[in-house]
């Protein structure tokens, strides 16, 4: 069983398990979380076109800024629609 550490609270060290991996991308549905940092879109745009070219079906989100968590009716968003998500952290 691998263990995911939540680095979100330092005070309080939470751990989680890992979301069972996608047996396949064929037909998944896959968010790109853009969080607006600098160049964090270039390595989106690329991830996206390995991923479609998997099979996946793509669809790309913003946040309004990296200062701050995602707003709640983003993640609702995205958890609705997606299959899976990756949030691009970038400098």
């Amino acid at each position: 069983m691998s263990i995911l550490l939540d680095p979100s609270n330092e005070r309080i060290q939470a751990e989680r398990e890992r979301a069972a991996r996608l047996a396949s991308l064929d037909g998944k549905t896959i968010g790109l979380l853009d969080i607006a940092k600098t160049r964090g879109d270039i390595f989106l745009d690329q991830l996206e076109l390995r991923l479609a070219e998997r099979g996946a079906n793509i669809v790309r989100y913003a946040k309004p800024t990296f200062t701050k968590p995602a707003p709640v009716d983003l993640r609702h968003e995205i958890a609705e629609q997606c299959d899976a998500v990756v949030e691009a952290l970038a400098d």
